[in-house]
């Protein structure tokens, strides 16, 4: 193969994506219509719709705003000197935010039941990473769950319409302010304080670090609020980006994050000076309505965009590996490239499955379907998941840059990089690993949040009958039973054993919860596709003694899998 062709080749691998990205996605489909029932048939014009624009569309508009010197600009006057604290972006992000907004991603939120059918529009969108929206989209989101949930009538009345909007021109997104420079994750060493004035309203003054979506026209932050010591002093408070009268509120840009990942996203660092503020909820519940309504909506969002990101890394990586040639063959015919596109293709399912289980528990929880066992596996899955598709996200992302070789590791040539920046960030945010693994263990040994979830899996075991899976659901009790050991060990060591096995306690209940998912889906959904990615995913993660050398099966697995 000469140049010529080789260029060719590569410009036949272009030709070659999706140009849809929900009707080349059957897991999808599947997932969707299996939570959404009825609802699934009148959501499909939004969904193929959104589908078309993220591939068509969306993806250029978002590529060329991520080139150097496209990035967010500080803007801290007007041209007569007046404070105005803005941020400049090219003029895609507008393009880019206007097809997002009028998709009604956040107006699912207006009533309670549509989480699944929300999450598979930002999913939709997940595909090229940040994108400059996704980090908005999920603070807006927990904003309005907040306001919804604990808000007085004044305050949802004046600011739940323009966030729940679909009218570009008129919306207005939210942003949530918790980090400071000595806390971080450590949010009860917050000092920010919070004063009340006398007409009801809040004067909040301080320094906030790490500040997303700094642009948002609403401020969702916690602020020292009493003298009790630690998260039971912070309360919560909305603080509007312009006053009534028009002017700035008083908080103080000092510079934008200079970030790895998310750059078309602003981030930066505040001051807030006597800047006004309405409480959000009663003051003493501050931290506890942070962690309930506005964290636990982010994890499952950043979730979501794991997800999202991982099946992008699969759909670029199998597509050059069916186009690029290398010793006289096609790529995607070698086993070793088989095994990275079966990698990237199961744990593309494994994410998608669990993260919309969860959006389904949000839904029966919202609408006062949930059992108190749901709600268990929901405190209980919402933490272990973000942890498990983060974490896997960047090694799927790295996965599908070794199929492309040095062509991987090139900004313009591939998306690649840029989500491998994102996913960096998207590990972190909401909670860095060993938080989340810390928080699953306070909460088993204070509420026992692993019982009713081994339970249900149990159930969804003995619901599976598919006889081609008989020996993967008997390696899923196996693990059960495992998980079930561990446990045991861990409540029988000091606080410092536990702390340091909590990680691996995280990972099996999510691998777990994974493949009892898959199970199930392959149960309701049994294509040949979905049976070998199951069956491959489980040998993989929880098979204890797997060894592919003396499985007669795992090359004709692979090789049908790298078919499609």
């Amino acid at each position: 193969m000469n140049h010529l062709e080789g260029r060719a080749a590569l410009h036949a691998w272009e030709a070659s994506k999706p140009t849809n990205y929900y009707l080349t996605d059957p897991f999808l489909q599947q997932t969707l219509a299996f939570y959404m029932g009825d609802a699934y048939e009148r959501a499909l014009d939004a969904l193929r719709a959104l589908g078309a624009q993220s591939a068509q569309v969306i993806d250029g508009l978002v590529r060329q705003e991520d080139r150097l010197g496209n990035h967010p600009k500080l803007e801290r006057f007007s041209g007569v000197g007046e404070r105005v604290e803005q941020i400049e972006f090219h003029p895609n992000h507008d393009a880019v935010g206007r097809i997002i907004w009028e998709a009604g991603v956040m107006a699912q939120q207006a009533e309670p039941g549509h989480t699944v059918l929300q999450m598979g529009l930002y999913y939709l969108l997940s595909l090229h990473g940040e994108a400059g929206h996704m980090c908005s989209l999920a603070c807006t989101s927990g904003l309005i769950r907040a306001l919804q949930t604990v808000g007085d009538e004044a305050l949802k009345a004046k600011y739940l319409p323009p966030l729940l909007t679909r009218d570009y021109d008129r919306m207005q997104h939210g942003a949530q302010f918790l980090t400071e420079v000595q806390g971080g994750s450590d949010v009860g060493a917050n000092s920010v304080h919070a004063v009340q004035a006398a007409d009801g309203t809040w004067r909040i003054s301080g320094e906030k670090w790490f500040c997303s979506n700094v642009n948002a026209d609403q401020f969702l932050m916690t602020a020292r609020a009493s003298d009790a010591s630690g998260t039971k002093g912070l309360g919560l408070f909305l603080v509007p980006r312009k006053l009534d009268d028009g002017s700035t509120n008083r908080f103080f840009i000092r510079r934008l994050k200079d970030k790895l990942g998310t750059r078309t996203l602003a981030s930066a660092e505040l001051d807030f000076d006597e800047a006004m503020a309405y409480a959000v909820g009663p003051v003493e519940q501050g931290f506890k309505t942070v962690v309930e309504l506005v964290l636990n909506t982010s994890r499952l969002m950043n979730a979501v965009a794991c997800a999202g990101v991982i099946r992008r890394a699969f759909y670029e990586a199998s597509t050059y590996a069916c186009h690029r040639s290398a010793f006289g063959s096609v790529i995607a015919s070698y086993p070793l490239v088989q095994e990275a596109i079966a990698d990237l293709h199961s744990e593309a399912n494994a994410a998608t499955a669990s993260s919309f289980y969860i959006a389904h528990l949000v839904d029966r929880i919202d609408t006062g379907q949930a059992s108190d066992a749901e709600k268990a596996i929901y405190r209980l899955l919402v933490n272990v998941n973000k942890y498990l598709t983060s974490v896997r996200g960047s090694e799927m992302v790295h996965r599908a840059i070794e199929v492309l070789g040095g062509n991987g590791a090139i900004e313009s040539f591939s998306v690649l990089p840029r989500l491998y920046r994102d996913m960096v960030v998207l590990e972190s945010w909401e909670g860095t690993h060993n938080v989340l693994a810390l928080q699953v263990l306070r909460d088993i040994a204070r509420y026992k949040l692993h019982e009713p979830f081994m339970a249900e899996v149990r159930r969804w075991l003995e619901d599976g009958s598919l006889p081609e899976l008989a020996a993967e659901r008997a390696l899923v009790g196996q693990a059960l039973g495992d998980l079930g050991w561990l446990l045991a060990r861990l409540a029988q060591g000091s606080e410092v054993y536990q702390q340091a096995h909590a990680r691996r306690l995280i990972d099996r209940i999510g691998l777990i919860a994974q493949a009892g998912l898959l199970l199930r889906h392959t149960q309701d959904a049994p294509t040949h596709q979905n049976i070998d990615l199951t069956a491959y995913f489980i040998h993989r993660h929880l098979h204890p003694n797997y060894d592919p050398l003396t499985d007669e099966a795992y090359l004709p697995r692979l090789g049908r899998i790298m078919l499609g």
